[in-house]
């Protein structure tokens, strides 16, 4: 290419930039390229009756509801770790597939309403309450990008149960949020039987504690695993089972918390334009529920992360009416696999996604990322 050349298609480049915002804004317009063979063969392995399965599981009664912490999350939390494992996934906790934290200890410092004492110690000798965020890793197959990661996580914790009274007692948390957690388990089972895996690693995770305050995904903020500064990405996923919004039905369409705070949302557009699926942003709750998911505790470390969710108010919420009869199976399947696309691209490219330093509500975000990417 000659000078001049050069120089007007440099031209172009900067105008175009300038219009868009940035180059995945540009790619979420159209469909500028097919999926790769290797990623849609992933996305085939995505199966409606598979995560029906699952939910089968982690919403029913034996578990009651998944409070934190319980017997019901510990059963859920073995189940999780269990799929892990037959998907191939390697364990990175700090005890095989557990990051295992002292709820007791977390606890003490859990939001009270006034004049409510903190919960009183254990005695000497009594064991503690241990929880645990769920953790597996695929690692990447490029040298230098094997080393740098992308989250994919939900929560797998509900409300638990009625203390008392007659009738349905339990908070089964099907589409709040065992939705979610199928979805990754159901992710790390189709990324896990890529024959060329992607270039960088992607980290499965689900987070005890949400419905308490964002406690696991804090938890694992201040105790990371893989480096924050080496974490590009987080793609958190919650209530995509639900399509009955009090908005109106919501099929083949996905909400994107703090949509336009990073490059993700764009990313996230694009692989739904291949996959069918419509990504946008909520006029309103887009932004008012970034803060109400765990993409928030990744989000103040300085990690790009959002989260996605198909009905932000949708009947039964966080009701014992919460059931796995009333999911849409086929609709959550093609949500995972626009999600399974937008993984494979941030995973497969050598460009991470970027905070919008343009956007004010992302500024503080973005200075969390700076002062990591300078801590190196």
């Amino acid at each position: 290419m000659n000078k001049k050349t050069w120089i007007v298609s440099a031209g172009l480049l900067a105008i175009q930039l300038a219009f868009a915002g940035s180059v995945w804004a540009q790619k979420a317009e159209t469909k500028d390229a097919a999926i790769p063979p290797a990623v849609q063969a992933t996305l085939n392995q995505i199966s409606a009756q598979s995560m029906r399965g699952h939910m089968g599981f982690l919403a029913s009664d034996l578990l009651e509801g998944r409070n934190t912490p319980s017997r019901g999350l510990d059963l859920a939390a073995e189940y999780i770790a269990a799929q892990f494992k037959v998907a191939g996934l390697e364990p990175a906790g700090d005890n095989g597939y557990f990051q295992m934290a002292d709820w007791d200890e977390l606890a003490k410092n859990l939001p009270r309403r006034p004049g409510t004492p903190p919960p009183p110690a254990k005695a000497e000798g009594v064991p503690h309450d241990m929880v645990k965020n769920v953790v597996g890793v695929l690692r990447g197959s490029d040298p230098v990008l094997k080393d740098t990661y992308v989250l994919v996580t939900a929560h797998y914790d509900h409300i638990g149960m009625k203390p008392s009274g007659d009738g349905d007692r339990i908070f089964n948390g099907a589409n709040d949020d065992a939705s979610g957690t199928v979805s990754v388990i159901e992710l790390a089972k189709a990324f896990a039987s890529m024959k060329e895996r992607p270039k960088r690693s992607i980290v499965f995770m689900t987070f005890f504690g949400e419905e308490k305050g964002l406690v696991g995904s804090r938890y694992y903020g201040a105790h990371p695993i893989f480096p924050i500064e080496k974490t590009v990405a987080g793609i958190n996923i919650e209530q995509v089972g639900r399509t009955d919004d009090s908005e109106g039905a919501q099929v083949a369409s996905v909400g994107v918390t703090g949509f336009d705070f990073s490059e993700v949302g764009a990313i996230i557009k694009a692989a739904g334009v291949k996959t069918g699926i419509n990504v946008w942003k909520h006029p309103v709750n887009s932004d008012r529920y970034f803060g109400a998911s765990d993409n928030q505790a990744l989000a103040d470390q300085g990690i790009p992360a959002h989260t996605i969710s198909v009905a932000y108010g949708f009947p039964d919420y966080h009701g014992v009416g919460d059931e796995a009869n009333k999911i849409d199976y086929e609709n959550m399947a093609k949500v995972d696999r626009a999600v399974a696309l937008a993984v494979a691209t941030i995973a497969n490219d050598t460009n991470a996604p970027k905070w919008d330093e343009g956007n004010p509500k992302a500024a503080k975000y973005l200075k969390a990322w700076k002062e990591r990417q300078g801590a190196k």
